[in-house]
């Protein structure tokens, strides 16, 4: 039985979390601020990965790494019992994470000044990565409707009729905490094959949705996979985001081949020996710490959703996946940097602006709800006190 209560000490730890607030948040002193903002858990890793981490650390030698098969079949067979994806392990090119891993793609499969759709509200580096790379981003507001996310598919077609060469997708979404459904991603698929474009799905929250949400793997949506890359990573699931490991899904051997010589010309090497090691201990033996994870964040989630929901001008829902909370504050009448500076001044609590995914997130605020319930009831707490 894994301790999801005990609250451990992070600052000090070069925690981008808990020792940058100042910092990101221009403060002069975050001593007393809580940090609920970044997608990064406050709860301890799965005992079986330290324990493995432990185990490899017992001999002295960290020399240059081969990449073992076992860690290869640990994440097929992984996906396959959790999601019933079907993947070959020559599919796999493991990465150092799967915003590198993307960067990679775009800059192998798009020219400069090409085009990249992205569906918005989303996570910023969607935008930045194409854009740092000199890519025009073309974006898809994604449809609100009762509190959820939908796709405009008149707007998502007339987007891809525009030379779009990359459509990035967030499944889970993130920030909306969308599980999408397998109808939605088929339509996604058909229509991207129909203008020739190619999908970089971003699957790295696959493992956190609530009952009775099932995430569907693009791969087991679409009837041709020739023209997508999926990522998957055992960082947020386990909270290793620290040790950085991810893994880019190739089923077309010529995009795998190209891949993979872009990575050579770049002196680019494979996952380093802890990492392996943590990967493969985390998809063969942390299904149980998993479970248990999910109890205690759907637990977080019903707190942090039935008291927010009671202060007025917020609308809040409980999402079908990932661990951050999207809140609706427009009803209060605040401006983004109104709220902002109330959260921080007035109750010391460091949320995620809407606007930073994109300007379809004005009027929003992510939070973080994966930590110890005494966490989430404090800042629940602080976030009320901020409005009073």
């Amino acid at each position: 039985m894994s301790n999801f209560s005990t609250i451990y000490n992070r600052r000090n730890t070069f925690s981008v979390k808990w020792d940058m607030l100042d910092e990101i948040y221009s403060l002069e002193d975050a001593s007393d601020v809580l940090s609920m903002w970044i997608a990064d858990m406050d709860f301890a890793i799965a005992p079986v990965i330290k324990d493995a981490i432990h185990k490899r650390m017992d001999h002295p030698i960290f020399g240059y790494a081969i990449t073992p098969d076992e860690a290869k079949t640990a994440l097929t067979n992984w996906v396959l019992n959790k999601h019933q994806l079907t993947i070959n392990n020559e599919w796999i090119l493991f990465r150092q994470g799967v915003i590198p891993a993307m960067a990679e793609a775009i800059e192998v499969f798009t020219e400069i000044g090409d085009k990249v759709l992205i569906h918005t509200p989303v996570y910023p580096p969607f935008t930045s990565i194409p854009q740092n790379l000199e890519r025009e981003v073309i974006t898809c507001r994604l449809t609100e409707k009762d509190n959820a996310y939908e796709v405009d598919w008149e707007v998502f077609e007339a987007c891809l009729q525009q030379g779009v060469k990359v459509f990035i997708l967030c499944n889970p979404h993130n920030p909306g905490g969308k599980v999408w459904s397998k109808e939605d991603l088929q339509q996604m698929a058909a229509l991207c094959k129909r203008y020739n474009v190619l999908i970089l799905s971003d699957e790295i929250h696959s493992d956190l949705t609530y009952k009775p949400y099932k995430h569907t793997p693009l791969l087991n949506a679409a009837e041709d996979v020739s023209n997508i890359i999926t990522f998957f990573a055992p960082t947020k699931t386990f909270n290793i985001a620290g040790i950085q490991a991810a893994a880019s899904i190739v089923p077309d051997e010529e995009k795998r081949k190209t891949l993979e010589h872009f990575a050579m010309t770049r002196g680019t090497m494979g996952l380093n020996i802890f990492a392996l090691t943590a990967l493969q201990a985390a998809y063969e033996e942390g299904g149980s710490w998993l479970e248990e994870l999910m109890e205690v964040l759907s637990s977080n989630m019903d707190y942090a959703v039935e008291h927010l929901s009671k202060i007025d001008g917020i609308t809040v829902v409980k999402p079908e996946g990932t661990y951050l909370l999207w809140i609706n504050y427009r009803g209060t009448g605040l401006s983004e940097q109104d709220i902002m500076e109330r959260l921080l001044t007035k109750s010391k609590l460091a949320l995620e602006p809407g606007t930073k995914y994109g300007e379809a997130g004005d009027g929003f605020l992510r939070m973080n709800c994966a930590c110890p319930f005494e966490t989430i009831q404090e800042g629940v707490s602080r976030f009320a006190r901020a409005l009073e």
